[in-house]
């Protein structure tokens, strides 16, 4: 695998290969880690990282409940303590490093910046067709891909509990403080709306060139 990382490297600066990746709204994108990795039971019959459920009960008092009891708890009040914790994570690094799946987008996509690379195209995950086809369209492909054919699946759907309330019941005033503290260049840069949590649509298109200069920095 170490000798594959010379031919990565000289990839990426090079710009030899179409660069694309998917951007997805903070707010639902942080609902569903909580649902899916806090809450949820992972495929293996475990919680996610495993003492970090347990951790969470103890520091923050945050309840998940269990397949036993329906998964009944108040989710609402356990998301914002959740809020709380991802935040520390990410700007106190306590009391554990993010995790990949709440730490901030732009922060993964600044890494691949910052060491040379360019994306060709940035799309959201809510109009996830329309960008997939612009990637296909600016490729060349083996084989013609009709994506309306592809199979697609959520595999930690089941797993764990439903989100009984719209988006927007689960972020009061506090709450998109926090957002916002947490996501800023990701609601600025892929243009999500943070005023409305109900609006999952981007309300403006990414502009690429402003991506690679405030992540490239």
């Amino acid at each position: 695998m170490e000798d594959s990382q010379p031919l990565i490297t000289e990839n990426v600066k090079g710009h030899n290969s179409y660069t694309f990746t998917c951007v997805r709204n903070p707010y639902t994108r942080i609902l569903s880690s909580f649902f899916d990795k806090i809450c949820g039971i992972q495929r293996n019959g475990k919680r996610y990282r495993g003492n970090l459920v347990p951790l969470l009960i103890q520091k923050y008092g945050i309840e998940v409940g269990s397949p036993e009891d329906g998964f009944e708890f108040d989710q609402i009040k356990s998301f914002r303590r959740f809020l709380l914790f991802a935040r520390d994570t990410i700007k106190y690094r306590r009391p554990m490093d993010p995790d990949i799946h709440w730490s901030a987008m732009s922060g993964h996509i600044s890494t691949f910046i910052v060491n040379g690379g360019r994306y060709d195209k940035i799309f959201w995950t809510e109009q996830f067709n329309d960008g997939m086809q612009d990637v296909l369209n600016g490729i060349e492909t083996p084989n013609a891909i009709d994506l309306a054919e592809i199979p697609r699946f959520n595999e930690s759907e089941g797993h764990g509990p439903k989100r009984l309330h719209p988006v927007e019941d689960y972020f009061d005033d506090l709450s998109m403080h926090l957002m916002y503290e947490i996501y800023k260049k990701d609601f600025n840069l892929f243009k999500y709306d943070f005023d409305n949590p109900a609006n999952k649509m981007p309300i403006a298109e990414i502009d690429l060139d402003e991506v690679h200069a405030k992540l490239g920095a």
